[in-house]
C-alpha cells in the first residue's frame, strides 16, 4: 500500500503541473481574448485533487493499519494474501434470477415505464429469496 500511495501522490503531482503548463499554453495560444481553456484545466485539477484524495486515504490506511501487508514484503508467498471471501452456495438460482428482474427493470425505464413497475415485484421476491435460502427446505441451517 505504501507504494500505491506514493504512484497516486506522483500521479497527482503529475496532473497538477499538467494543468498549468495546460492551463497556460491556451493562454498564450487564446490570441487577442487571452483566456484560459477552462474545461481542460479544470478536468486536469480535478483529477490532481481526486489522486490526492485516494492516496492520503491509502496512506492513511497504511499507517493505520499496524504492520506490512503481504503484498509489500519481498518475502512474502501467494497463499499470505489469501483471505476469507465468504460464503457462496454454487447451486443458487436467485442471483440469476435477481440480475434478469434488475435488468427488466432498467428495461423498463428505457422502454416503457409500466414494465419497471412490473419488475419491482420480481426484484422484491428474487431479493428475498436470496437472502433467505438458508432458512427453509433442504439446506435450512
Amino acid at each position: 500500500m505504501r507504494v500505491n500511495a506514493v504512484l497516486l501522490w506522483v500521479l497527482s503531482v503529475f496532473f497538477l503541473l499538467s494543468a498549468a503548463v495546460y492551463g497556460f499554453w491556451t493562454w498564450l495560444d487564446s490570441g487577442d481574448d487571452q483566456r484560459i481553456e477552462a474545461v481542460g484545466t479544470i478536468g486536469m485539477l480535478l483529477c490532481a485533487v481526486l489522486a490526492a484524495f485516494i492516496a492520503f486515504y491509502v496512506g492513511r490506511v497504511h499507517s493505520a493499519q499496524g504492520g506490512e501487508l503481504p503484498e509489500d514484503r519481498l518475502d512474502a508467498n501467494i497463499d499470505d494474501g489469501d483471505a476469507e471471501l465468504g460464503f457462496f452456495s454454487p447451486w443458487s438460482w436467485w442471483p440469476l434470477l435477481l440480475g434478469a428482474s434488475v435488468a427488466i427493470s432498467f428495461l423498463g425505464l428505457a422502454v416503457g415505464f409500466w414494465l419497471t413497475y412490473c419488475a419491482v415485484g420480481l426484484v422484491l421476491i428474487s431479493l428475498v429469496g436470496w437472502v433467505y435460502e438458508y432458512y427453509r427446505g433442504l439446506f435450512a441451517r
